[in-house]
């Protein structure tokens, strides 16, 4: 497979280059990262206008001296724009990515690039190809319903134990969280839909009081969000119909409906699409 440099590079993509190579006008945008460098967004958002170098150096504090810009930071913010790349299907399964490429692309180094790819791959997410780069992971239908399995194992008797213990008026409470879910579905924001789905779970299962539950939950739920086949439209309805279960599981559960409670439980983690 031929390697690319950076996603989108034939296709006028996130990461598009011009003829002679260089980054085309508008390109490198990664969800939740800065625009252009000099841009007023990048200089909202990164001290340095656009280019995160570590080894700069804040502005001084009235009341002490500057601090240094520390490296884990970095890659944290990094690897928070590659999982939402990967979400959204911008970093293409089965493609081939190079650690300094990407950090052009994000006006950092290579080395926090390589790092938050490192992390990826102990999630599963990318592969080490030697001297090439980093490969996202194919996942097919049979690792869609692994990873349903195992989260269905985990989530499902917790759930439905909450059913019988947790006072309906908790479960409102969760109400914004699924609303939050639902607009971000409306307008077919994947990756926007995939924090907040997240967001939802977590604070559904947290009722539990276990946090090392959540813990592990929450990293099977992550592994298990990654772009559905089909088209677009497809894609989006599976969204929306993946939130109005999470509305209609809080409906039952604030009117103290159990059977039904637990039958949106247990149809909810049947899904093999991440949700």
């Amino acid at each position: 497979m031929e390697q690319r440099g950076a996603p989108g590079a034939a296709g006028g993509g996130p990461y598009a280059t011009g003829p002679s190579g260089t980054p085309a006008p508008g390109a490198g945008r990664v969800p939740g990262q800065p625009g252009p460098a000099g841009s007023a967004e990048a200089a909202a958002r990164w001290p340095t206008g656009g280019a995160a170098r570590p080894a700069e150096r804040t502005r001084e504090a009235p009341d002490g001296p500057a601090r240094p810009v520390r490296r884990h930071t970095v890659r944290g913010q990094i690897l928070d724009a590659l999982r939402a790349a990967l979400v959204s299907g911008e970093l293409a399964p089965g493609e081939v990515y190079s650690a300094p490429a990407l950090g052009e692309r994000f006006g950092v180094s290579a080395t926090p690039v390589r790092e938050a790819m490192h992390q990826l791959t102990l999630e599963g997410a990318v592969e080490v190809v030697p001297n090439r780069g980093f490969r996202v992971t194919e996942r097919g239908a049979r690792d869609r319903a692994e990873l349903a399995e195992i989260r269905a194992l985990i989530e499902v008797p917790v759930l439905l134990r909450l059913t019988r213990t947790v006072p309906p008026e908790r479960f409102a409470e969760l109400r914004p969280l699924a609303d939050a879910a639902g607009a971000a579905a409306a307008c077919g924001d994947r990756t926007g839909y995939a924090e907040r789905d997240r967001a939802f779970h977590r604070a559904l299962l947290t009722l539990a009081g276990n946090r090392q539950l959540v813990l592990v939950a929450d990293e099977m739920h992550r592994r298990s969000q990654w772009p559905p086949p089909g088209s677009t439209a497809a894609r989006r309805a599976a969204l929306r119909a993946d939130a109005a279960e999470h509305t209609a599981l809080l409906d039952a559960l604030t009117a103290g409906d159990r059977a039904t409670a637990e039958a949106l439980i247990r149809r909810h983690f049947a899904d093999t699409d991440g949700g």
